[in-house]
């Protein structure tokens, strides 16, 4: 999503060589990949001279939460435990992080959010 943010509008090829040949992708696994996120609601396409571009359909806040929610929802089963469990585990929040998700909790404590 970052890359398609940066560069859109973008093409599939444009995107298998900015993302996909870095990682070993294939172009095709590239297509596939953006056309799920176009499914998904994250990117909208439009043909010009024969050719797709693609951008971003939400701003990237709104972008980042539908991702998490569908990571969250499909690899979880819908539990947030596993998740905040690894992120304090793993000692890689930055002391920012650390404080932003004390004011998430105090949010959702508060009965906000």
């Amino acid at each position: 999503m970052e890359v398609v943010r940066e560069r859109a509008p973008i093409t599939v090829g444009e995107m298998a060589k900015a993302f996909g040949e870095p990682r070993g992708l294939a172009r095709t696994t590239v297509l596939t990949m953006m056309e799920r996120l176009r499914s998904k609601g994250f990117l909208q396409r439009s043909k010009e001279g024969g050719v797709f571009h693609y951008s971003p359909k939400r701003d990237s806040e709104e972008a980042m939460k539908g991702l998490v929610a569908d990571f969250v929802r499909r690899s979880l089963g819908g539990s947030l435990s596993p998740f905040v469990s690894y992120l304090v585990d793993s000692g890689e929040l930055s002391s920012t992080e650390q404080e932003q998700l004390r004011r998430l909790v105090d949010t959702v404590e508060k009965g906000g959010a």
